[in-house]
C-alpha cells in the first residue's frame, strides 16, 4: 500500500470537495427562466401585445445574424436587435447597458426608451 503523504491527502480532500460540492449544486439549482420546462421548445415564448401604443412581438426568427439565438423581437413590425447574455439575461440595441430577464422585456424597455420615437432598422 502507497504511503499517505499530505500531498495525497490534500489532493483526496480536494477531489471529495468538488464532487460533493457538484452535487449539492445539483441538488439544489433551481429552474431558472432561461431553461424551458420538459415538454417545452428551447427558447423564450413568443408574445403579441400593445405596449404604451406600440406593438410588440417576440418569436422564433430563422437566419444566422440574430445574437438572440434565432428569436426576433419587433417594434412596430420593424426588428429591434436582441441579445441574450451568458447569464441568461436580455439586452438590446435601444437598451444595451440595462439587461433585463426576457426579450419582452427588453422589448417593453426600448419602447419607454424610444418616448414615441420610431425604431430605424438596422442595415
Amino acid at each position: 500500500m502507497p504511503e499517505l503523504t499530505r500531498r495525497r491527502a490534500l489532493g483526496a480532500a480536494a477531489a471529495l470537495a468538488a464532487v460533493a460540492g457538484g452535487q449539492a449544486l445539483t441538488a439544489t439549482a433551481p429552474a431558472s427562466a432561461s431553461t424551458p420546462a420538459a415538454g417545452h421548445h428551447d427558447g423564450p415564448e413568443p408574445f403579441d401585445e400593445v405596449y404604451r401604443g406600440r406593438r410588440i412581438e417576440g418569436r422564433a426568427a430563422a437566419g444566422g445574424h440574430h445574437h438572440g439565438g434565432g428569436y426576433g423581437v419587433f417594434v412596430d413590425g420593424v426588428e429591434l436587435h436582441v441579445m441574450q447574455n451568458a447569464d441568461g439575461s436580455w439586452i438590446s440595441v435601444v437598451s444595451h447597458y440595462d439587461p433585463v430577464a426576457t426579450p419582452r422585456a427588453a422589448a417593453r424597455a426600448a419602447v419607454v426608451e424610444l418616448q414615441g420615437a420610431p425604431l430605424v432598422p438596422l442595415g
